[in-house]
């Protein structure tokens, strides 16, 4: 990646209630709404949501990435994460995010290779390294 800066810009139109449609230009539409409460909890991605979403998404992406440099192959990634929010001070804050990530690989002979770049995945998240709340990284490696 260059090392001058990326824009990333989004817009977000308000739909009424707590509701709005995020968007990206050329993407699909995100339709935000409020955690808890209401219809918009079923239906609607939080902040919350697409805040965990954020880091996991990242440390998957860096874990590909890795493995395509490491010339790596596997079958399958999978990333369960839960973020915890809590009271603060007078605020409300993410504190932690967990992931537990499962992976399946064809041979017992890549799991050393698999766990590096699972810690350079987790290393060089630039979306968590971003994050003030602390995140943990679980994984399991299954040979199938």
């Amino acid at each position: 990646m260059s090392e001058e800066p990326k824009l990333y810009p989004v817009k977000l139109v308000w739909t009424g209630g707590k509701s709005g449609n995020l968007t990206v230009e050329g993407k699909a539409v995100i339709k935000t709404g409020v955690p808890s409460g209401g219809p918009e909890k079923a239906i609607f991605h939080s902040p919350e949501d697409l805040f965990v979403a954020s880091a996991t998404m990242c440390y998957m992406n860096g874990f590909i990435e890795f493995t395509r440099k490491m010339r790596i192959e596997f079958k399958s990634f999978e990333c369960d994460a839960v973020g915890t929010l809590e009271k603060v001070g007078r605020s409300f804050e993410v504190t932690r995010i967990d992931m537990k990530a499962k992976i399946a690989v064809g041979s017992e002979d890549i799991r050393k290779r698999i766990d590096r770049a699972l810690d350079l995945a987790a290393k060089y998240c630039f979306i968590g390294n971003s994050m003030k709340c602390r995140i943990s990284y679980e994984t399991d490696v299954v040979v199938e």
